[in-house]
């Protein structure tokens, strides 16, 4: 038996409690949206707050208008994420039970599409407010990695969105059914554990670069650069994490076993990957036009 890491005997839920019959119950992945959101919010705060950041020391926004923008953003993370998740993963599926669609504690959220909720959310606010939008797509793009490293400790917890079959001394044996299911492999099923490839990529790794860039390089007087660095950075990041990553299981047949959602000759992309090259672009777009102009 090759060398693996036993899941550790954590609960998906801190703690429950029962009220008139109901059970309600505090989770981990919960817990990490709402403290990942605040500690956004105050490191965008800060940055609003702190004038040598800015050209000619006026920042974009005022304390108020970023917090007014986080209403804005979080319906856009909500509603983004599911119909992301709808249209890209299981469209036919939802299709045929459209009322299941907003059953969002049924599981199911993509990041690109809560992505795009927020790039709209944000367009749309700014629009109205006539904030300059790409400033402000910067200040975004701060705020979101605290949420992106908590998010991906929690799914972690939650032993969901594991890896590929890993024989590394670093597999771990997730305890699900779903993620002992591994034909080719006899015995326990060890798996790389991708959400902690990503946490470290798209939470800590991206999140030091954007902090050093903002703090250290003035990228707030540089508008853009924040913004396609994260675009470019998290595209980058979840491409190379999805080569380890177990694709959805809707995409996986016998003729398809890797669950790549376009491929040619036994060659192609999972739709993850997919997803990705459109924000790579963009993020590479608009940080090498930032650079241009400084």
């Amino acid at each position: 038996m090759h060398a693996l890491i036993p899941f550790p005997d954590i609960s998906p839920e801190i703690f429950s409690i029962s009220l008139f019959g109901m059970t309600f119950a505090l989770r981990w992945y919960a817990l990490a949206y709402i403290v990942g959101i605040l500690a956004g919010w105050r490191l965008v705060l800060r940055a609003a707050n702190t004038p040598r950041l800015w050209s000619n020391d006026k920042p974009v926004m005022t304390g108020e208008r970023i917090e007014d923008l986080l209403t804005w953003v979080i319906l856009g993370v909500i509603l983004g994420g599911r119909l992301g998740y709808v249209l890209f993963y299981q469209p036919a599926y939802y299709l045929s039970n459209p009322a299941q669609i907003l059953q969002v504690w049924q599981g199911g959220m993509s990041f690109h599409g809560g992505a795009l909720g927020v790039i709209t959310a944000a367009y749309i606010y700014t629009m109205r407010h006539k904030i300059p939008r790409i400033s402000a797509g910067d200040l975004v793009a701060l705020g979101i990695f605290p949420g992106l490293l908590l998010g991906r400790l929690a799914n972690f917890i939650n032993a969901e969105l594991w890896g590929r079959p890993t024989d590394l001394p670093w597999g771990v044996a997730f305890p699900t059914e779903a993620a002992q299911y591994c034909p080719d492999v006899i015995g326990i099923c060890a798996r790389h554990p991708s959400q902690l490839y990503e946490a470290a990529l798209e939470g800590l790794l991206l999140g030091a670069i954007l902090v050093w860039l903002a703090w250290r390089r003035d990228a707030f007087k540089t508008p853009g650069l924040l913004m396609g660095t994260f675009l470019a950075g998290y595209g980058i990041a979840r491409f190379m994490v999805e080569f380890v990553r177990q694709p959805d299981a809707q995409f996986i047949t016998d003729g398809n076993p890797l669950g790549l959602a376009w491929q040619i000759g036994g060659y192609g992309l999972t739709m993850g990957q997919i997803l990705c090259l459109p924000m790579i672009a963009v993020g590479l777009y608009f940080a090498l036009s930032a650079r241009k102009r400084a």
